[in-house]
């Protein structure tokens, strides 16, 4: 055989680029397809169903689950956001600032706030405080504890999510403040500030889907029927019932709030991406 022939014949060419990829992708879905019908075929879906889904003990648990309970989260929620979101921004403007005492305190707390669990606050804001300050009551009883205690936690986040919006709005626009006469905080409260918040508005609701699931750990503020919030009011439920199907239902009405809230952010975020292109 002579050197020309050899050329001549075809090569045996492998599977292209993207056809391993295509290839690698349908064994994934594959396996995954196969893994869910495991589960579903392996489950006992008699005792699920007897233990999380009586429909005649969740009948019971209507209107109160959404007319008190959700009712009780949705307010627990916006209560500690508001707290959350001044005093984030004032710990913010003090990370941001050129005297050294407010950088360092602002420094200390985010650290703080943010390694300490959550639960820890609730405590120290039921135990330690009135311990401290006897005879002060926080004002709002349960409810004012509550914001305060999601507040302090939020705002240690939405503190560095804000500084970072301040800092991403671009140098110019203070310095072009400046030149029409306006002071460094007046430009910073009526130009910055309101270009930061347009940047950090989608992690900022997110915070709040956060914060709507923190709410649960009310329950270590010692509640009354009246002040319970979804997690409370479904364990309360399911322990009298002897049955889980109040922790599910519980379960779906934090769903009809986060799930909306999370397809908010996501829609915020694609139109902050496509204002950038």
């Amino acid at each position: 055989m002579t050197a020309t022939d050899t050329q001549l014949q075809p090569r045996k060419k492998g599977l292209s680029r993207r056809q391993k990829r295509s290839l690698s992708r349908g064994v994934q879905y594959v396996v995954f397809v196969a893994v869910v019908i495991a589960f579903a075929v392996s489950a006992d879906w008699g005792r699920l169903k007897n233990q999380f889904a009586q429909a005649d003990i969740a009948d019971q648990m209507f209107p109160d689950v959404i007319t008190l309970a959700l009712k009780n989260t949705v307010l627990y929620t916006l209560s500690g956001f508001a707290v959350g979101l001044v005093l984030g921004m004032v710990i913010a403007l003090m990370r941001l600032s050129s005297v050294g005492p407010y950088r360092w305190f602002a420094g200390v707390y985010i650290e703080i706030f943010r390694g300490l669990p959550a639960l820890l606050i609730f405590i120290f804001i039921g135990v330690a405080v009135p311990l401290a300050f006897p005879g002060t009551e926080i004002i709002g009883g349960t409810y004012g504890k509550v914001a305060l205690a999601l507040g302090l936690v939020a705002a240690a986040y939405m503190a560095e999510t804000i500084r970072a919006g301040i800092q991403a709005v671009p140098k110019g626009q203070m310095e072009a403040a400046r030149s029409l006469g306006f002071s460094p905080a007046r430009a910073m409260v009526s130009i910055i500030i309101p270009q930061a918040f347009r940047i950090i508005l989608p992690p900022l609701t997110n915070e709040l889907v956060l914060l709507f699931k923190d709410s649960s750990l009310v329950l270590f503020l010692g509640v009354t029927l009246e002040e319970r919030e979804l997690s409370k009011y479904g364990r309360d439920l399911a322990s009298t019932t002897a049955n889980s199907t109040p922790i599910l239902v519980a379960g779906l009405c934090y769903l009809l709030v986060t799930i909306p809230l999370g397809f908010v952010v996501r829609r915020m975020e694609a139109k902050a991406q496509e204002a950038v292109k």
